[in-house]
């Protein structure tokens, strides 16, 4: 929301009349200049020649003005600076130097010309003409290289950018940090670089990256825009927030820099409140170079950038210590070697990782009407996953898995210039990405196993279930062209654009099996309460299930900018249409029971989505702006993949329940949770499994729509005569089509009710056995079925910000923002089952409008910035960023109970809170009744009701960062040093209290041990404390780290 430039209202009055607003029209990688050209008496000038420079490459594009008096130019780079001259045969030359041009933010330029000699030359800048406060017609935050360079960023990442903008929270997702933009899910968001989508098209990501870290060198970066409502119909793709980054370009002069920052685990906290955390012996160096010079001069540019890291993962333990004791540990060491011959791996503080990127770009000026680039980027790295780390789980080293990618992309561009009024823009790109996630002890052919309930964790070891058999890639290719004509006071745009995605996708959980124990001592004695094995029906071998598919999205477009003095209102349509000819295979049985083909995909979808935008300056210190719109896209396609892998023809899943291992023959060597169970195998060898017992099928409904977003937006910019600058905005969003996973093999014809109201559920009756008996589906089979949900969510943000630059030196920002987000399901997961489960609710299959998982309630921001030159032509600067935050919404649910058939051991079933003498309710001989009562009292819950989903929130989280940077000499004239560094946390440095980020459980706290009677009570048989707690932290962003750095530029 808040940008980093001022209004500067004497430069206004003494630029002869000049009137100064920006129009934001979406281009997406340059920005432009158009305005009006009048004489003293108010006529238009009429055949002044105006001639923009580029000083940096010396490129120069020149414009008549027509009749009108109008002028305008598209297809200009970022940054600058120009120099505007305008020549008039009747009036007297002016020239306008200085200038730079903000992305997305063309420059609008009236300028009355004058017989005033004295007013020849005129000075001025983009920020003292307002162009990135002014003229906006939606809500959304600039960045540009003096913000990148002056931000204390740790990370070196874009999130260290745009946390500025207080709707904007850099939180925890799944480990990862993730950008929540207005309380969305962030794969619902969009990345752009250079016009190439750069976000995750798969949708495997949490960060809402294609990579495991952003795919671009920081220092490649010349201007960051952040948009949450973009009424312009150029932009789609997303329903949370658009963020759109251009690089720098080479010039004339040969410029560049290389820098290296370090860090290691004697500049790292150790402590978060009470609880000690072993980092490790570790190390991390960051070193990188960038260079721009010219090929040819004025007209070939070339700039490259290389960046690596060499770094450290640290990890989080939270059950350990205070759930799970060193002792038990090592009871399930002991049984793990002794019983099973298999090392459980140990809780390392840290592992390296490494990252490496690679930007080579070149600039062509054609001539003076075409430009063109060609952008060139590359990134590897890989990052460890823990796997199961929430609050409430304990993860060995032996379950931890590599998680890499390695992207490839190219883009080229054409901005071309045919007359005064016609420009146009052409884009061709290609990404492609390679997907890894390998557990790290692959090589053992161990299963994986999970320990239940100790003391209220989960202790997991052996390799990942979902890393046995995982592969992936994709690769995109995009086109777009793109027309602007300028006709009056209208400008008209319009365009179509390309993209198709192909994916090769091999998904399947278990091809070596997961073991579930309810206890240590089952685990000791071989009573596995769970067994899992999956593979390819008859041959054993994954890779048969693997699935390749593509489809192509159409999209065209049409807009009206119509500019009526004071006035800018902005009318549009965006037609996006989905088709393709690959399916699944196809299920004949799968239609047989649901009355459709398991085979519908995207094909032939399509969306009309309006646009409207308008600008109002109320006077020359306040603007009002706002507009609605229909937005979609952001939606992972894994979603589709899903039903390619889980076709219920391949992939055969097998499962036995309270099952003694020791007792079983076991296949292949007959290593137990090596070798699969025999007859397990067996039934996946024969592909003919007992009715009821077929495989899960995931499948896309065929009346489903892509989910799409309306949005309307109000807000206002005010500057006082003091240059303090106010804004404020309020961003109402309401979901349409939202998707939902439903088990369609659930019964909801015959729906029983429990005493606290919620339904009870059994499976679809499928059949008859020999004997004429019923045969329902099995509760461990799974019918899931991509639709749309029956309601739709909704969020409300409001933003206010403040921001003042003084003239000694001093920036300083301040931002609040309030967001209430709701939904239906946060489809937060690439499984199918993982969505239609990984969230609490009282009803599964209908769950109701409840807060989203991504609700950031309250968010403050602060910023500082301040530079001075203490030693003579040095000059030191400090930096500061503060935030404070509410945490992350979560549920308080029982603990694996079993409520009809259908909702077997579930963890995600919300609590009942009973009343003080509730017929409902039964409590055992052990439960702790007034621990209990208290826990009630203390969280203010309603008697007699279920707990609503997300009604809980994890502790208020207070993060400053701080830089000091001191400029030093170079080695020659003209170039120039610099030593920093950088706090991370600073709290958690003064203060292990402070600064720490408690994670609440991922998808509920499971406080309470039941049993669902059949008639429809309970009986409470164990209150769990712990699981009250926020036992975990988010250790990335709870412990301090202090980096050192040293950069040279030339």
């Amino acid at each position: 929301m808040m940008t980093k430039s001022k209004l500067n209202r004497v430069a206004i009055a003494v630029a002869m009349s000049v009137g100064l607003s920006t129009a934001a029209i979406a281009q997406e990688t340059s920005s432009g200049i158009k305005g009006s050209i009048v004489g003293p008496q108010g006529s238009p000038a009429a055949g002044t020649t105006v001639t923009i420079k580029h000083e940096p490459t010396g490129a120069v594009k020149v414009v008549t003005v027509g009749a009108n008096g109008q002028f305008n130019l598209q297809g200009l780079r970022v940054g600058g600076p120009y120099t505007l001259e305008f020549d008039s045969d009747t009036l007297d030359d002016k020239t306008v130097s200085d200038v730079y041009l903000q992305l997305g933010e063309p420059l609008v330029l009236n300028m009355a010309l004058t017989n005033d000699a004295t007013m020849e030359r005129i000075q001025v800048t983009a920020s003292q003409m307002g162009a990135d406060v002014f003229g906006q017609k939606s809500p959304a935050s600039i960045f540009n290289l003096d913000d990148i360079q002056g931000a204390p960023s740790a990370d070196r990442d874009l999130k260290d950018i745009i946390r500025v903008d207080p709707r904007i929270s850099i939180s925890e997702a799944d480990g990862e940090e993730a950008i929540i933009c207005g309380g969305a899910n962030p794969r619902f968001s969009a990345l752009t670089v250079d016009g190439i989508r750069m976000n995750d098209s798969f949708g495997l990501n949490f960060n809402g990256y294609p990579t495991v870290r952003m795919p671009f060198s920081f220092d490649s970066f010349d201007q960051i825009a952040v948009e949450m409502a973009p009424y312009d119909v150029q932009y789609g793709g997303f329903t949370a927030c658009n963020i759109n980054a251009v690089t720098k370009s080479g010039t004339n002069e040969i410029h560049g820099s290389a820098f290296y920052d370090y860090t290691n685990d004697s500049l790292t906290g150790d402590k978060i409140e009470d609880t000690d955390v072993n980092t490790g012996s570790f190390s991390e160096k960051r070193y990188g170079v960038n260079v721009g010079f010219p090929l040819i001069k004025d007209e070939l540019f070339f700039f490259g950038a290389y960046e690596k890291l060499e770094g450290a993962q640290i990890f989080n333990y939270g059950p350990y210590g205070n759930q799970v004791s060193e002792a038990e540990l090592q009871q399930i060491r002991d049984i793990a070697l002794n019983t099973y011959n298999y090392d459980i791996g140990g809780m390392p503080g840290s592992m390296p990782v490494e990252d490496e990127k690679v930007l080579v770009k070149l600039d062509w000026n054609i001539n003076d009407d075409h430009r063109a680039s060609v952008v060139y980027n590359y990134n590897d790295g890989f990052r460890i996953d823990q796997s199961d780390s929430d609050s409430t789980e304990l993860a060995l080293s032996s379950h931890f898995y590599e998680v890499g990618a390695k992207l490839n992309s190219t883009v080229a561009s054409l901005f071309s210039d045919w007359t005064d009024s016609f420009s146009t823009e052409v884009r061709v790109g290609h990404t492609s990405l390679t997907n890894r996630q390998l557990s790290l002890d692959r090589a053992s052919g161990f299963g994986e196993v999970r320990i239940d309930r100790v003391n209220g964790a989960d202790v997991f070891f052996g390799p990942d279930d979902s890393r046995q058999s995982n592969e992936m890639d994709w690769n995109s290719t995009t086109a777009k062209l793109a027309g602007t004509y300028y006709m009056n006071d209208h400008t008209l745009t319009f365009g179509y654009e390309y993209e198709t995605l192909e994916a090769y996708n091999l998904f399947m959980q278990h091809t070596i099996g997961e073991y579930r124990f309810e206890t240590i001592e089952d685990f000791a004695n071989g009573l596995a309460d769970d067994v899992y094995y999956n593979n390819s029906a008859g041959t054993h071998n994954p890779k048969d299930a693997a699935q390749r598919f593509s489809y192509d999205t159409h999209t065209l477009y049409a807009q009206d900018e119509w500019t009526l003095d004071d006035l800018t209102l902005l009318f549009g349509l965006r037609y996006d249409k989905y088709t393709s000819d690959d399916k699944p295979a196809y299920n004949e049985l799968f239609e047989e029971r649901y009355g459709y083909a398991n085979t519908h995909t995207f094909d032939g979808i399509d969306l009309l989505q309006p646009r409207f935008g308008f600008n109002y300056v109320l006077n020359d210190n306040m603007e009002l702006r706002g507009g609605a719109g229909l937005y979609s896209g952001g939606n992972p396609n894994v979603w589709l993949s899903n039903s390619f892998s889980n076709d219920g023809i391949t992939n055969i899943d097998t499962y036995r329940g309270d099952f003694d291992l020791f007792s079983a023959e076991i296949a292949g060597e007959g290593r137990l949770i090596y070798d699969p169970v025999q007859d397990m195998y067996d039934e996946v060898s024969e592909a003919n499994p007992r009715l009821g017992r077929e495989p899960s099928t995931n499948a896309v409904h065929p009346d489903f729509e892509i989910p799409s977003e309306w949005k309307f937006n109000l807000g206002f910019t005010w500057v006082t005569d003091e240059d303090y600058i106010f804004q404020a905005d309020i961003i109402h969003s309401r979901k349409q089509d939202s998707a939902q996973i439903v088990n369609v093999a659930w019964d909801t014809e015959n729906v029983t009710y429990a005493a606290d109201g919620r339904p009870v559920y059994n499976y679809d009756q499928v059949g008859v056995d020999s004997d004429g008996d019923p045969v329902v589906r099995h509760y461990l089979k799974s019918d899931l079925v991509l639709t749309n949900a029956q309601q739709d969510g909704k969020s409300t943000t409001i933003s206010f910000a403040v921001q003042k630059d003084y003239d000694f030196g001093l920036d300083v920002n301040f931002g609040y923002a309030y967001n209430k987000s709701e939904d239906v399901t946060p489809m937060s997961s690439s499984v199918a089952y993982s969505n239609f489960t990984n969230f609490a609710s009282s009803d599964p299959l209908n769950p109701g409008l409840a807060t989203s998982n991504f609700e950031i309630p309250h968010r403050f921001t602060m910023s500082l910035r301040y530079s001075n030159e203490f030693i003579d032509g040095y000059a030191t600067s400090f930096s500061l960023f503060a935030s404070r935050q509410q945490g992350r919404p979560f549920s308080y649910t029982f603990d694996r109970i079993n409520i009809g058939e259908a909702q077997y051991g579930v963890y995600n079933a919300l609590l009942y809170i009973p009343e003080v003498d509730d017929p409902s309710v039964t409590y055992g001989p052990d439960f702790d009744l007034d621990a209990f009562n208290e826990f009630i009292d203390n969280a203010g819950f309603k008697r007699g009701e279920i707990l609503g989903r997300n009604t809980e929130n994890a502790d208020w989280y207070t993060r400053v960062d701080f830089r000091i940077d001191q400029e030093l000499p170079g080695f020659i004239d003209g170039h120039k040093a610099n030593a920093y560094f950088v706090i991370k946390n600073v709290g958690n440095l003064l203060n292990s209290d402070w600064g720490a980020r408690s994670i609440g459980p991922f998808v509920s706290a499971p406080v309470l041990d039941a049993s669902y009677n059949s008639d429809g009570t309970y009986t409470f048989n164990e209150f769990n404390a712990d699981n009250t707690n926020q036992n975990g932290y988010f250790n990335d962003q709870s412990l301090w780290q202090i980096r050192v750095g040293v950069k040279y530029s030339f």
